[in-house]
């Protein structure tokens, strides 16, 4: 029994991750119109997730198997704890207008265990967090950089508005979001199959399989309604623009899945959208609400399933209620600083108008 709601968790996991994160890879290509097609941009979309998975999802998987707490430590309750975990808090999240990233709960909810048993490899812990915080400053400059190059080509290049080159930016689109969604792939799955894998339950290159085409489903079952946000939140970026955001947010997230590093591809998005937003109206783009929002995704996120975790391994397995106390009063902590915090949108600069098309 316990194995199989393992398995049902690292399943419904998955289809959560399709929905929420891998579905948005596609919101440019879909918000522009370079694909009318809200079910073809998620048929891709989830193309790109599996191939994504299938081929370089390994290394990630690893290092949530074994590379932030020891592997023997994780048992098939510990994983089914991990798991369950990082799918309340998503849950928690969705019900509070949080965007949390899958990676970061589940690094927390990992860690929460290893907190519990005082095994925690605390080098990787933090060069992983480095990364966290690395990999979407880098984004950041990198389209403030891009930005520049873009602007120039479009007022010296005036030929990429005709008809036939704008279909060929709208390609371009179109490619740059399955590259998107590819990363997503290599990424996020291993966080719904990290734990079955460590567990011994199945192995990582069938788990990463199986997890690939659970996400893929998850994008386009579940996947319209994020697209279709997604797609109408990104609405005053030009071809040229959407094509540089979703490129470099797919590169850098490769890069780090290459190395086996679980980020957070959401931040690494936003991060490139701000670095347009600076190149065109500057420190203006650095609005109260928008700092808020990062620093609450970044910080909350692990937080929450961290403590979860950490909870449930002292509740189920080793009966410390003192521990279940102290671990539920911060989590109440937690939860009541939060709700005195003012939800504050993204806030949406001049470049970002919803309701229009992408020009």
């Amino acid at each position: 029994m316990i194995t199989l709601l393992a398995f049902l968790a690292a399943l419904f996991f998955a289809l959560n991750i399709g929905a929420s994160g891998a579905a948005a890879s596609m919101g440019i290509a879909y918000g522009s119109g370079a694909l009318k097609n809200r079910r073809m941009a998620l048929v891709i979309c989830g193309i790109g997730v599996l191939l994504g998975a299938a081929l370089g999802g390994g290394e990630v998987a690893k290092t949530l198997g074994s590379g932030i707490i020891p592997q023997e430590l994780i048992s098939i309750h510990i994983s089914l704890i991990i798991l369950c975990s990082a799918a309340i808090s998503l849950f928690i999240a969705n019900i509070s207008g949080i965007p949390l990233s899958t990676s970061e709960v589940t690094v927390g909810a990992i860690v929460g265990v290893g907190v519990a048993y005082k095994q925690v490899f605390i080098s990787t812990l933090l060069t992983i967090m480095m990364y966290w915080i690395l990999i979407p400053i880098v984004a950041f400059f990198f389209a403030w950089l891009l930005n520049k190059g873009v602007k120039q080509a479009e007022a010296r290049l005036l030929f990429l508005k005709k008809p036939k080159w704008i279909k060929i930016l709208s390609v371009l689109v179109i490619c740059t979001g399955f590259l998107e969604a590819f990363s997503a792939g290599m990424n996020n799955v291993a966080n719904s199959i990290g734990p079955l894998a460590a567990s011994g339950l199945i192995s990582i290159q069938n788990g990463i399989v199986i997890g690939g085409l659970f996400t893929a489903a998850g994008a386009l079952l579940l996947g319209a309604k994020v697209i279709e946000t997604n797609g109408k939140k990104l609405t005053d970026l030009s071809l040229l623009q959407g094509s540089a955001v979703s490129g470099l947010g797919g590169t850098l997230v490769i890069i780090a899945s290459l190395f086996g590093i679980p980020v957070p591809q959401t931040q690494v998005t936003t991060c490139s959208i701000l670095g347009i937003g600076f190149s065109e109206e500057g420190a203006k783009i650095f609005q109260k609400g928008i700092i808020s929002r990062l620093l609450k995704v970044w910080l909350v996120s692990p937080l929450f399933s961290l403590v979860i975790s950490y909870n449930l391994v002292k509740l189920f397995l080793d009966f410390d209620l003192y521990a279940v106390i102290v671990g539920a009063s911060v989590f109440a902590a937690t939860i009541g600083s939060i709700s005195l915090i003012k939800p504050i949108g993204l806030a949406k600069p001049a470049f970002l108008k919803e309701g229009n098309k992408v020009k």
